[in-house]
């Protein structure tokens, strides 16, 4: 991954798209208007902005939005707000999309804050959403070793940002990455490493690992779902024609909105 400010290089795009993969990006209305709800640094917002007529970009964080603010400097179609998901400063049924990737798990009540997100939209509107998975579709021992990590989250979690940020460089440094690539090496050999964990990383760059080892050990808060309560989730907040990406990243979905 690049740094804020930077072109974005194929690994970026190639993430881009493996997130966006159930999105219609083809089927919006020219000139489409909406909204990324937890945009960050820009990750994704520097990329979807491209194909779209006005981002909206929303953070809680002034720090993460002013570097957003930087990595889309180039393009004229973004606007940036400074809200969390209970002030979303859009009007009801106003936005033709609206899309949020790994945030809202890491919000007190999830259910709530999706059915925010979705009064936003126009009625057929698409909503894209990734949040963390419980292992649903993992046997009973990846879901033990998940356990055990859980533990040191609970703890670093609650360091100095300085440290956690440290903490979790050495976490990619030293598990991560050495994880990571021996599954690409045993892939090599034929060997299939689908169900051996962090083997999604294994052609993913030391920077991506560091990031999201940040994100994954660094947060104090982090709820996790199965593919059939994250569905749930969407009915009730008033999606429909789910559509599930089944592949790596876990789980992916985009719905629409129900017609009023």
């Amino acid at each position: 991954m690049n740094a804020a400010g930077s072109s974005p290089n194929m690994e970026h795009r190639q993430m881009f798209d493996a997130y966006f993969t159930p999105f219609p990006f083809g089927e919006l209305p020219p000139g489409a208007e909406g909204f990324d709800l937890g945009c960050g640094s820009g990750r994704w917002a520097v990329l979807a902005a491209e194909r779209v007529g006005r981002l909206h970009c929303i953070d809680p964080s002034e720090k993460a939005l002013a570097v957003a603010k930087r990595r889309l400097a180039h393009l004229d179609n973004a606007e940036f707000h400074l809200a969390g998901v209970d002030s979303i400063p859009l009007a009801d049924e106003s936005q033709d999309f609206g899309y949020s990737l790994g945030v809202l798990h890491h919000i007190p009540d999830t259910a709530a804050a999706l059915e925010s997100c979705v009064r936003k939209l126009k009625p057929g509107a698409p909503f894209l959403l990734y949040i963390y998975y419980s292992f649903d579709n993992r046997p009973a021992w990846f879901r033990g070793v998940w356990r055990a990590t859980d533990l040191f989250r609970r703890g670093i979690s609650r360091l100095p940002f300085s440290l956690r940020r440290a903490l979790t460089s050495a976490i990619a440094a030293g598990v991560y990455y050495p994880l990571a690539r021996g599954t690409r090496h045993l892939e090599r050999f034929g060997v299939d490493v689908s169900h051996l964990p962090l083997s999604g990383y294994r052609n993913l760059s030391f920077y991506t690992m560091r990031t999201d080892a940040l994100d994954r050990f660094g947060t104090r808060l982090e709820h996790r779902f199965s593919r059939q309560e994250i569905e749930r989730m969407m009915i009730d907040a008033g999606l429909r024609s789910i559509e599930f990406r089944c592949d790596v990243p876990y789980w992916v979905a985009c719905g629409r909105k129900r017609p009023s």
